[in-house]
């Protein structure tokens, strides 16, 4: 294959970044996660803050911020779905590029339909997802219980609003991977 193109789903604290970084190691191939924001950003002439923080809201029911971000009327919802927009293109022009690994931001969605195509969803049990945040992002059990659900929640939200559909719902990945089998390193291999 010359032009394959890997999405990668994850839920939070199942290594899945993680994954997906050692796997475009191995694969010699381009890894975007966040260069998706700042390259976001940067067409649409704004601070990586402010689009991080339009997609953060985008993810939330009722809105982080509820409040207008620009004064003359721009609405946060006319705001987050001209960002989806800008992202969907940003995803398109850097799949184009060559292969890839694509993080996150409803990727499986925008790239379907695509040849050679790989939609990956990589999740883990509560409990090894817990343990993650604990020794991954130093948290306390507590702080990573509620993290863990207050992102899968925001994420599920967020996948639902622009792909229309669950963002675990089998029929949309090629492969689901539970991380806790086999680490970073073996899921990255096994990819």
């Amino acid at each position: 294959m010359d032009n394959y193109i890997i999405t990668i789903g994850r839920q939070f604290g199942s290594l899945g970044r993680a994954i997906a970084r050692e796997t475009a190691d191995l694969l010699s191939i381009q890894y975007y996660d966040r260069d998706i924001v700042e390259e976001v950003a940067k067409r649409m002439k704004q601070p990586v803050k402010v689009i991080s923080e339009v997609e953060e809201e985008a993810k939330s029911r009722f809105g982080v911020f509820g409040k207008m971000l620009f004064p003359l009327g721009d609405g946060t919802r006319e705001l987050q779905d001209r960002t989806f927009f800008v992202q969907e293109c940003v995803l398109r022009d850097f799949a184009d590029r060559g292969p890839c690994i694509l993080v996150g931001r409803c990727a499986d969605y925008v790239m379907q339909g695509r040849e050679n195509l790989l939609r990956v969803f990589i999740y883990a049990p509560k409990e090894a997802r817990i343990r993650n945040c604990v020794e991954q992002l130093h948290m306390d059990r507590e702080q990573a219980y509620k993290m863990r659900a207050d992102v899968d929640r925001a994420r599920a939200r967020y996948h639902e609003r622009y792909a229309g559909y669950p963002v675990m719902d089998p029929e949309h990945f090629d492969v689901m991977m539970n991380s806790d089998l086999l680490g970073v390193s073996g899921s990255a291999a096994a990819l």
